[in-house]
């Protein structure tokens, strides 16, 4: 069966990321959709332990959200497409796990929005679809 991963952050580009590859799959045929959404986390700081305890009913918290809020809908729009859909929520740098989660799934491809809702931060320091064309494992589609 023919893998495609959608990297999904809640974005209008994302959603239409979600719809261009729900297209890609029907065309495909056995195909299935894994929709992830990452939650930028960075591992290198340093926290007592009563942050640390925050920090993880925080990462809690945020997992709920991004399943509740942003796959979960994706999952019911695909509803009645008849393609099997999956779905995943990391923390970490979004574009190093896609790449990771594509190898791990032996994905076909990742479909990514060009833009998600990261603003000032991907202006400064490059964007997610930038970093994940340089390293990806597979070949990645774009969409604006």
């Amino acid at each position: 069966m023919t893998c495609i991963l959608v990297g999904h952050d809640g974005s209008a580009a994302s959603a239409r990321a979600v719809e261009h590859a729900k297209k890609l799959a029907l065309l495909i045929g056995d195909c299935k959709l894994h929709l992830a959404f990452v939650i930028e986390w960075s591992p290198y700081s340093f926290h007592t332990p009563e942050e640390l305890a925050e920090r993880h009913k925080r990462r809690e918290a945020e997992v709920g959200a991004a399943r509740s809020h942003v796959l979960d809908p994706a999952v019911k729009q695909l509803d009645g497409s008849g393609l099997e859909v999956t779905t995943e929520v990391r923390h970490g740098d979004p574009a190093v796990l896609l790449n990771e989660m594509a190898v791990k799934l032996g994905a076909e491809q990742v479909v990514i929005g060009r833009t998600g809702d990261s603003g000032l931060k991907d202006r400064l320091f490059g964007s997610v679809s930038s970093k994940l064309i340089s390293i990806s494992s597979v070949p990645v589609t774009i969409i604006p």
